[in-house]
């Protein structure tokens, strides 16, 4: 089981990060105030950070720059999720520090597998989880493209 940080302002979107995660056999904890979020990783410990970019006080993009540049959590992989996707802004997010992006509205098949790959990465394992499957109630997809 892996321990999760979720950082995120909007609350529905942290109860489908928090219970996709804990579905997936995670430990998730939510921060809602990006202020509160580099003091609730140190306290966590987390093995990945999930960071919307688009938040009130510090942006997602300073708390990844702000994580990396912490000797205890410069190692914890970030993920960026935002809404508000302009071109270039995924080169920005991994030269801050993050090693994946994800656009909302999330496909919920992307972010298991994202956040899988992160963990993988890491070397932190996974334990067996349920699969999430394109029909599943659950999935909100992606825009056609």
């Amino acid at each position: 089981m892996a321990k999760i940080l979720v950082v995120e302002d909007n609350a529905l979107n942290i109860k489908l990060f928090c219970d996709l995660l804990t579905a997936h056999g995670h430990e998730a904890e939510a921060v809602t105030d990006s202020r509160e979020a580099l003091d609730a990783a140190r306290a966590f410990a987390p093995d990945l950070v999930i960071t919307d970019i688009q938040l009130p006080h510090i942006s997602g993009l300073e708390l990844i720059e702000l994580l990396k540049g912490d000797a205890d959590l410069a190692h914890v992989p970030i993920m960026a999720v935002t809404a508000y996707a302009a071109s270039g802004d995924e080169e920005r997010f991994r030269a801050a520090g993050a090693q994946a992006y994800v656009s909302k509205p999330i496909s919920v098949v992307r972010f298991v597998e994202s956040v899988t790959e992160l963990l993988e990465s890491a070397g932190v394992a996974a334990e067996s989880a349920p699969t999430v499957g394109p029909g599943d109630s659950a999935s909100t997809q992606e825009p056609p493209t």
